[in-house]
């Protein structure tokens, strides 16, 4: 009888035992429900040849298998193994046991249909409940049994017997708690390890990104632990130095500082491994370039915890500090220029008197010598000139405009052109569109730009040339056409055109275009220029209407 129940607990057991072995993945979880009912399937049957029966009590505990089939394995499972635990202990003679077997697993099928639902989704303690609610029910089963029959005198009831009835009820119930604790801690050591891996997967995957951005950056970057060893360099660090190799990991920060020449880099991280400094900067410049680099502690619980090392970073910043440094030349230049602006202002003063005084002696003077009185007015008029241009440059100011139509205002100095025209011998064809759309425009600064876009043309050209204007109305834009026949301008100078004293006359200043495109910006303007040698040039002064963005797209 003992040799019995031992092999009965051996046998119990044997679902979970083959379960802790085989359950190793989380892709076998799909089957886990499988392999537990069929298992403990198998073992209820292997468990029925070794049963121990004395009269109507019978000690088997493959109801164990039941159990645990039940819970793991699923509700069909319940209902089959269920019914073969039946059929296997049930005799049809006896109707009173198969009424009672019957009534018993209709119970506990409706408390397993009850519970089972939301059996997977508890906590462990909740859990066991359940399987205290199941094992009192089926130790029910075998206690009304074993006391009717005690007290009718259908079973034996020597101490073995009595003995081997109390080591079954205990056994069964210890079972029933190790096969379910030892199935969770299954499901449990394996959902661990799925997350290690889960969590492993998604490190590496987070180490790979981090490497390919720090590798992309435009900045170098350097990390080094507490000892002062590199534990990291991306590939723009390494391309600071000339004589570093590729292998620097592991290497001392100070080998590396001495390979590529940078006694400084290795004194800022000095200040945050050795001194406790928590950021330190500093400026450098190699291989012809301004770097600015940055160290700062990498700590392991925030600004006060204990420092793990040192991230290193250091930035190209040759083209800001370049771009600092014109920026500064900018302002040094605007200052002066408002400076020449206010003087040559005042000298204009002076000048007029001059040129008074100059005038009352030429007329006061002999003959002979109104000549050089004459010269002398021409160079200050060419002088006030100069000035006047040199203002409307160098002021740059807000102007006032109105409504009012290109072809309206180039009408008003067509008489001039015309009459500087006649005066060298040339001509002048115009190609004006019928109708064009009005704009906002200061006309005092128009009739300058046209005017000196005009005499360019003329003065660029010899007798007999002919200077062409033309107008054009576009949907989004309007725009003025002045083109001569002169020998035109070489390429390398037509880049230079606009810039402020820069001329291509024997006599200029190299204001005049400079002025004109000036007009033309404060217009919301643009000018180009169509030059060819030996066929002439043509100017080409865009405006753009109210309303549209003409522009947008070029930019």
């Amino acid at each position: 009888m003992v040799n019995s129940l031992l092999l009965q607990v051996l046998i119990a057991l044997l679902p979970v035992g083959t379960f802790q072995v085989w359950f190793s993945r989380q892709r076998q979880l799909r089957h886990s429900r499988l392999f537990i009912g069929v298992v403990s399937g198998l073992c209820m049957l292997l468990g029925h040849f070794y049963m121990i029966q004395n009269g109507p009590v019978i000690l088997d505990l493959g109801f164990v298998s039941v159990i645990t089939a039940s819970l793991y394995g699923g509700f069909p499972f319940a209902v089959v193994l269920s019914a073969a635990y039946m059929l296997l202990h049930v005799h049809g003679e006896d109707l009173a046991d198969v009424v009672g077997f019957l009534a018993f697993f209709i119970v506990y099928l409706l408390i397993l249909y009850k519970v089972s639902p939301s059996f997977r989704l508890k906590n462990r303690y909740a859990k066991m409940r359940t399987v205290a609610l199941l094992w009192a029910v089926a130790s029910l089963s075998f206690l009304v049994p074993a006391v009717v029959s005690y007290i009718d005198g259908t079973a034996a009831r020597d101490s073995e017997f009595l003995m081997a009835c109390a080591a079954y009820l205990i056994a069964f119930i210890l079972i029933t708690h190790l096969s379910v604790y030892f199935i969770e801690i299954a499901y449990e050591r394996v959902s661990l390890q799925s997350q290690l891996l889960d969590l492993t997967r998604q490190y590496k995957s987070e180490s790979i990104r981090m490497r390919r951005f720090l590798d992309m950056v435009p900045l170098a970057v350097i990390f080094i632990d507490a000892k002062g060893m590199i534990t990291h360099v991306n590939e723009i660090a390494l391309e600071m130095g000339k004589h570093v190799a590729d292998n620097v990991v592991g290497m001392h920060y100070t080998e590396l500082a001495r390979l590529m020449g940078l006694d400084a880099t290795a004194s800022i991280i000095q200040l945050i491994l050795n001194k406790g400094e928590r950021v330190s900067s500093e400026m450098f410049k190699i291989q012809g370039r301004t770097m600015l680099a940055t160290a700062s502690s990498v700590n392991e619980t925030g600004a006060r915890g204990i420092s793990e090392g040192v991230v290193y970073i250091a930035q190209d910043v040759t083209d800001t500090q370049r771009l600092k440094d014109e920026l500064d030349k900018m302002e040094r230049l605007s200052l002066v220029g408002q400076m020449a602006a206010s003087i040559t202002h005042e000298i204009r003063n002076p000048m007029a008197v001059i040129r008074g005084f100059v005038q009352l002696l030429n007329e006061r003077s002999p003959s002979e010598q109104r000549s050089y009185f004459r010269i002398v007015m021409e160079e200050l008029d060419r002088a006030n000139a100069i000035i006047n241009d040199f203002l409307s440059l160098a002021q740059n100011r807000i102007v006032e405009k109105e409504t009012s139509s290109l072809q309206s205002v180039l009408k008003d100095m067509l008489p001039l052109i015309w009459a500087d025209a006649n005066l060298r011998g040339q001509s002048v064809e115009l190609e004006l569109c019928e109708e064009q759309d009005v704009l906002e425009l200061n006309g005092k600064e128009i009739k300058q730009l046209i005017l000196n876009l005009a005499r360019n043309g003329l003065e660029a050209m010899d007798e007999k040339g002919v200077l062409r204007i033309e107008t054009r109305d576009l949907e989004d834009r309007v725009q003025l056409y002045v083109s001569d026949t002169g020998n035109g301008i070489p390429p390398e100078k037509v880049e230079r055109l606009f810039e402020p004293f820069y001329t291509t006359k024997e006599q200029g200043t190299g204001l005049g275009l400079a002025l004109c495109l000036s007009i033309a910006e404060r217009h919301d303007g643009r000018i180009e220029v169509q030059s060819s040698v030996g066929e002439g040039t043509t100017f080409i002064v865009t405006f753009c209407k109210s309303g549209y963005a003409c522009w947008v797209a070029a930019e």
